[in-house]
């Protein structure tokens, strides 16, 4: 009787032991678990502080906001828009990176995680809004109509342009504007403006739709070139720097400096500089 009731204690301590062990490797999965879900949750500007590294994603041929120019014998992308990138760089404590792609494929590259930021002179159009998130507009200009001086007097309205063909980047906001307001035109969509300039002077197009500030770089190198008299009825447009869906913090982070940038006239500043290296 002693023994079985010595044989049942043993086998008790031994089924307690080996259960024990058994839960050991489930208690050290789950603390592996609850690590993993901890790194994830890192937000996008805590990545990018960790990097020590921002990439921003621009086309480099919209002169003053950003375009290629020879600094100390050097190819170098300059314009107001790389200043306020480098600004906010700095006010993170990182360095910058430059990407410069065409503008068509600047959304799909943030989209893809292959940038960070777009600055590029973009308007945050509802359509744009539904798949990135946008900071405040830093800066707003006119919409104008370019046209060769010899046709100054040939077209003066909207209406003259009917059944014409008129220039617009490929993905950029002029494309909706010439669609919308220029119904009777035919649109000729290509991804860089200097394209699009050439194609006006050659008389491939007959007008082309262009932000002011790049309307008057281009022209200050082609006399024959002007802004003509017709006059759009879209709002004056706005840019703001795209940033990957759902980073609010870093949205945050650029308003923060660009609240500065406004409030000091730093951005008038930088157009100001970005002007004077237009040639």
């Amino acid at each position: 009787m002693f023994k079985s009731k010595v044989i049942i204690l043993m086998l008790l301590s031994l089924v307690l032991l080996l259960s024990a062990c058994g839960q050991k490797p489930a208690a050290d999965s789950s603390s592996a678990g609850a690590g993993k879900p901890e790194e994830a949750k890192a937000t996008k500007l805590e990545q990018i502080k960790k990097s020590g590294k921002i990439v921003v994603g621009t086309s480099a041929d919209y002169p003053p906001y950003e375009f290629h120019k020879e600094v100390n014998g050097k190819d170098t992308i300059v314009g107001f828009d790389i200043e306020i990138a480098k600004t906010l760089a700095k006010d993170l404590g990182v360095t910058l990176e430059i990407k410069d792609l065409k503008y068509e494929g600047l959304l799909p590259a943030l989209e893809a995680g292959n940038i960070d930021f777009i600055i590029s002179g973009m308007t945050p159009t509802p359509e744009r809004q539904q798949s990135v998130d946008f900071t405040k507009i830093y800066y707003t200009a006119v919409q104008t109509v370019v046209i060769r001086a010899e046709d100054k007097d040939k077209y003066k309205s909207i209406k003259d342009l009917e059944g014409k063909r008129v220039g617009a980047q490929k993905g950029a906001t002029q494309e909706q504007i010439v669609t919308k307001q220029m119904p009777g035109s035919e649109m000729k969509a290509l991804g860089k403006i200097s394209d699009l300039m050439l194609d006006l002077k050659s008389k491939k197009t007959e007008a082309l739709v262009v932000e002011q500030p790049v309307a008057t770089a281009y022209l200050s190198k082609n006399p024959d070139l002007i802004i003509s008299d017709i006059k759009l009825s879209t709002e004056d447009s706005g840019s703001a720097i795209a940033v990957k869906k759902g980073s609010s913090d870093l949205v945050d982070a650029m308003n923060a400096s660009l609240d500065k940038l406004m409030k000091d006239k730093t951005v008038d500043k930088f157009v100001m500089e970005a002007n004077d290296l237009v040639e």
